[in-house]
């Protein structure tokens, strides 16, 4: 196990053993964002994808800055990342439904942030359609939802259109189940 000697917030100076067997000390960052959960949304009735759509400041300087996405939202201390996700569909999609599958847990960049993604994949009806979505504008969310065939989602996918690693795992998965 690392030893280690913070020097800041989210900079650690650490000690380990090599797989050569020698101490090596190293300084790296991380950014403790918390973990975070996301869906790969179907809706059954009409054989289509459900995204969002919103401004990412982190990605502007490259390009695009708006990114195609699944809907998701920061898992909050304590809760189990499938109410999260359940919160988030009806708060950016505005659709309420059960029925998770988890997909897989995995790390966002583990070179600088400890965030770990929970993906599930849902299922819903145009019945499960309760509200307009969009976020929660006192969190200053602006989103847009965003509904694509199977078909031409993979085709965006297949041309590098989308830019998401979430986005492009759970599309990854959904082409390997055959669906």
């Amino acid at each position: 196990r690392p030893e280690l000697e913070p020097d800041a917030k989210s900079q650690v100076t650490l000690r380990y053993e090599t797989y050569a067997g020698a101490m090596k000390e190293v300084t790296r960052l991380n950014l403790d964002r918390g973990d975070s959960a996301a869906a790969l949304v179907h809706n059954r009735d009409r054989n289509t994808l459900l995204f969002t759509e919103q401004f990412r400041y982190a990605t502007y300087d490259k390009g695009p800055g708006w990114l195609l996405e699944l809907p998701a939202g920061i898992v909050e201390e304590g809760e189990d990342p499938r109410i999260t996700i359940l919160r988030e569909l009806e708060e950016e999609i505005g659709y309420r439904s059960g029925g998770l599958h988890l997909i897989a847990t995995f790390y966002v960049s583990p070179g600088g942030t400890s965030e770990r993604i929970h993906l599930y994949y849902i299922m819903v009806n145009d019945s499960d359609k309760v509200t307009d979505g969009g976020g929660l504008e006192h969190e200053g969310e602006d989103i847009r939802l965003v509904e694509l065939p199977v078909a031409e989602i993979f085709r965006r996918m297949d041309h590098g259109e989308i830019n998401d690693a979430k986005t492009l795992i759970g599309l990854q998965w959904l082409r390997l189940q055959g669906i």
